[in-house]
C-alpha cells in the first residue's frame, strides 16, 4: 500500500454484512492514477501535446470516513472523481475496492463497483432526466439491476421520504418543478437507490443557498450514519470541507501535495500551497481583513507543468532543489499526515529542510 493510506484512523464500528475485506481494509485505494488528455491539431488531427489532468495520484479512503478533496479550479478534482467512477478511462493506475481490484481477473466488475459506489454531481438539474418524474428517476437504477417495477417504485418513495421530500407530494413532479435544493435531495436519493457503500460528492452543495446548503450537509451527515456510508467530498468551500471531513487531501496541478487529518491540516498545514489556500479564506472579523493575497498568479499550464515541484513558480520558499527534484509524499508530524515538500523532508537539500514552517 502507498504512503497515503494511514495505518490508523477513525474506522467505522458498525457491522456491515456487505463487508468483504474486514473493517480495517480501506474502502477504496487509488494507486498511481493517471489521466492525460491529448491535444490534437491540423488536418490530420495529430497529437501535439497533452493536458496532464491527473498525474500519479495515490490515496486511500477508509471505511466510514469522509475524505475531503480541495484545490483550485483546474487542479484535477472532478477528473479524479470521474476516473474513480470509470466515467472516463484511465491511462494507468489501479483501483482496489474493499480489497478487490476493479476489473481484475479475481476482482470485481465495473457493474459491481457502480452498485457499491455512486456519485452526486454539482449540476442538480442536468443530472436528472427532464422527461421523467423524480420517483421514476430514482427507481430507474434498481429496475435496470433487476428489481420489480412496483418494488422499485416503493423503494423510491421510501428514499424520497428519507431525504426530506414527501413522496405523495413530490414523487410525480418533474425536475423543472423543484428548487435547486430539492433537486439535489432527489439526486442523493437516486444515488442511494442501489444501496451503495460509498458516495462521491462532487461540489454537491456549492450551487445551493447557504441556508439550503446547511440543511443538505446535515442530511448527508444523517444518511451517513443511517446507511453506514463512506464519503469522498469534493468542494471549493474550505469551511464546508472542514465541517464535514475526517481527513483532507489537497491537490495542485494534477498531483497530491498534502493529505492528513482535518485538524492537522487546518491548524498546521505543512505545504506552502495548503497554507496559502487556508489563508485565502475571508475573515468574519473586520479588524483582520486580508490586505494582500496569500498566493498570487495563476497555476502553470498543465500542458507543460514546471519541473520538480509544480508549485515552485508561485512559492516564496522555492530553491534550486525544488526545480531539479520532485518531492514525494512523506510522513510529517504524525503517522497519518503526509506532505510532498522538500522543506518537510530532512536531508532533501533545501535550506529549511526538517524545520517547522
Amino acid at each position: 500500500m502507498n504512503a497515503t493510506a494511514p495505518a490508523s484512523a477513525a474506522i467505522t464500528e458498525q457491522i456491515d454484512e456487505r463487508d468483504r475485506g474486514g473493517k480495517r481494509q480501506p474502502m477504496l485505494i487509488a494507486d498511481k492514477l493517471k489521466k492525460y488528455f491529448p491535444i490534437r491539431s491540423g488536418v490530420l488531427q495529430r497529437q501535439v501535446g497533452e493536458v496532464k489532468a491527473v498525474d500519479e495520484v495515490s490515496f486511500a479512503v477508509l471505511k466510514g470516513e469522509t475524505l475531503g478533496i480541495v484545490g483550485e479550479s483546474g487542479c484535477g478534482k472532478s477528473t479524479l472523481a470521474r476516473l474513480l467512477m470509470h466515467l472516463i478511462p484511465k491511462d494507468s493506475g489501479d483501483l482496489i475496492f474493499d480489497g478487490d481490484p476493479v476489473g481484475g481477473v479475481r476482482g470485481i466488475t465495473l457493474r459491481e463497483l457502480r452498485r457499491n459506489m455512486q456519485m452526486v454531481f454539482q449540476d442538480s438539474y442536468s443530472s436528472l432526466n427532464p422527461r421523467l418524474p423524480v420517483q421514476d428517476s430514482i427507481a430507474y437504477g434498481p429496475r435496470v439491476h433487476g428489481m420489480d417495477y412496483k418494488d422499485a417504485r416503493k423503494l423510491a418513495a421510501d428514499l424520497l421520504d428519507k431525504v426530506g421530500l414527501r413522496a405523495a407530494m413530490f414523487g410525480a413532479r418533474y425536475p423543472h418543478e423543484l428548487s435547486g435544493g430539492q433537486k439535489q435531495r432527489v439526486n442523493i436519493a437516486r444515488a442511494l437507490a442501489l444501496n451503495p457503500r460509498m458516495l462521491i460528492l462532487d461540489e454537491a452543495v456549492s450551487a445551493l443557498d447557504k441556508s439550503v446548503e446547511a440543511q443538505v450537509l446535515n442530511l448527508l451527515a444523517h444518511l451517513k450514519r443511517e446507511f453506514n456510508l463512506t464519503y469522498l467530498f469534493i468542494s471549493h468551500d474550505l469551511n464546508v470541507v472542514q465541517y464535514i471531513s475526517d481527513r483532507v487531501l489537497v491537490m495542485y496541478l494534477g498531483q497530491v501535495v498534502e493529505i492528513g487529518p482535518v485538524d492537522d491540516i487546518y491548524n498546521a498545514p505543512r505545504h506552502p500551497y495548503s497554507r496559502a489556500l487556508l489563508e485565502s479564506r475571508l475573515s468574519m472579523d473586520p479588524a483582520q481583513r486580508v490586505i494582500e493575497p496569500p498566493i498570487s498568479g495563476d497555476p502553470p499550464n498543465p500542458i507543460n507543468p514546471p519541473s520538480g515541484c509544480r508549485f515552485r513558480t508561485r512559492c516564496a520558499f522555492a530553491e534550486d532543489i525544488c526545480a531539479s527534484s520532485t518531492p514525494l509524499l512523506g510522513a510529517v508530524s504524525t503517522q497519518n499526515h503526509f506532505v510532498a515538500c522538500h522543506m518537510a523532508s530532512a536531508g532533501s537539500g533545501h535550506s529549511k529542510a526538517g524545520l517547522a514552517h
